[in-house]
């Protein structure tokens, strides 16, 4: 193993003794001794591929993999057609990566601008990159996108989700931006707050459309107001939800943002997801990442270029918007099958059924004693109600019958439901609650 370690004893003691240190592991001081490996212990002997799958199977035998979810919370359950799988899961696609020699990875690049042309379909927006890490680094990515010299405030409405808001808040650290969250009304964006905060030095306000508590807010009203003071309007949305709402250009968005799970990736335990981005034309040249251009070769042919590469390792870095090196090419890619194979009217079929299959739990739900709506406002396929027993019991009820209840919040539980969820299954639920209160 030593001969794959390119420094020498003499040399690491050199680079040491010109630092004042007088091992490797005072740079790593704030690092608990408890956690250090200095003993590896006997490893067993290898097993037959056999052996292997048993012991792999009887490990996945642990896991709970419920029938029913009703949780939502910025990972959703929705269903994933089989070509998905079949297509994505071929060796060319699978095994691709970052395009270094772009124009000899035609199919690569192709399968990017196809993914990019979809999100401007979806967002109704002029211009995508090839996507980005996941949907809350794509928020943060776009807030930092709208900072200039003047313009050194971010505004983020305190609807979105904590998680997004948390990555926000790192990256404005970094950049030695203030963030500054707009307090809520109603469950939703407190529209008299946000007029008091706007100024001059407010470089964008950030909002979730629907937002983390499932309501639709008053987009078109909140992007007027940043515009009155020269800010970028950003929108962070549920990509199923486009389908049946109004796309971000209509609601005067100058970037729009989101998290691409919803589009053909299950939820595996939390990723790998990627995040999309689209915006206006105006804003084409400082979208981090990269971007793939539709152009002809000089026999005429179709081909396909990268036609913009804002990332640091291509250009020089204090010129560098983001260090966002890599665009999740398989998920773009599953996204990319997912919208081909629904297609617009699947997409729209998907996204009512979200819809009115909430809108009926929610009706069934609020007739039982104690469960009330928390918030009054109209939602998409999540919503928030207050309930009269421990949200940790219902959990536990729901769960021995292979049912994942909504996410415990705040005294509360957020509940969602997907097109994956039938009548039956809600009513169901309905029923197991029910009989939780005799116990």
């Amino acid at each position: 193993m030593a001969g794959y370690i390119p420094t020498s004893e003499q040399e690491k003691r050199a680079m040491l003794n010109a630092i004042g240190m007088q091992d490797v592991r005072e740079l790593f001081k704030d690092v608990p001794e408890e956690v250090y490996l200095d003993k590896i212990e006997t490893v067993p002997s290898g097993l037959s591929q056999m052996e292997t799958e048993q012991k792999i199977q009887s490990l996945a035998a642990k896991n709970t993999v419920f029938k029913t979810i009703l949780r939502g919370a910025g990972a959703y359950d929705h269903y994933i057609p089989a070509v998905v799988d079949t297509i994505t899961g071929r060796e060319e696609f699978l095994t691709t990566y970052t395009p270094y020699q772009a124009e000899k990875s035609q199919g690569v690049l192709q399968s990017i601008f196809e993914f990019q042309t979809q999100i401007c379909e979806l967002t109704d927006m002029d211009v995508s990159n090839a996507s980005v890490y996941d949907g809350a680094t794509a928020a943060a990515e776009a807030c930092m996108m709208s900072l200039t010299t003047r313009k050194n405030k971010v505004l983020v409405c305190a609807s979105a989700s904590p998680e997004t808001i948390a990555v926000v808040k790192t990256y404005c650290w970094a950049k030695d931006a203030d963030l500054v969250t707009v307090p809520l009304k109603d469950g939703k964006t407190d529209i008299e707050a946000l007029k008091q905060l706007l100024s001059e030095e407010i470089a964008c306000v950030y909002l979730q459309q629907p937002n983390f508590y499932g309501l639709l807010e008053d987009a078109e009203e909140i992007g007027n107001l940043a515009h009155e003071v020269k800010a970028n309007f950003i929108m962070g949305t549920n990509p199923i939800s486009l389908g049946m709402l109004k796309t971000p250009r209509e609601c005067g968005v100058d970037i729009a943002v989101g998290e691409g799970q919803p589009l053909g990736m299950p939820l595996s335990f939390g990723g790998p997801y990627l995040g999309f981005m689209a915006s206006t034309d105006k804003f084409a040249r400082k979208l981090p990442g990269r971007i793939v251009g539709q152009t002809t070769d000089s026999k005429g042919r179709r081909c396909f270029v990268l036609t913009l590469q804002a990332r640091e390792q291509h250009i020089k870095r204090e010129k560098a918007g983001s260090n966002i090196c890599s665009n999740q090419a398989l998920c773009a890619m599953r996204a990319s099958v997912y919208m081909a194979a629904m297609g617009a009217n699947g997409l729209k079929q998907a996204a009512e059924l979200c819809y009115h299959k909430a809108h009926y739990f929610a009706s069934e739900l609020t007739k039982l004693p104690g469960f009330a709506m928390r918030y009054s406002g109209e939602f998409f396929n999540e919503f928030i109600t207050e309930t009269p027993i421990p949200a940790e019991k219902i959990e536990a009820a729901l769960q021995k019958h292979n049912i994942l209840a909504g996410l415990p919040y705040e005294n509360g539980i957020l509940w969602c439901v997907t097109e994956k969820v039938s009548k039956e299954d809600l009513d169901n639920t309905i029923q197991i609650i029910r009989g939780v209160y005799s116990k």
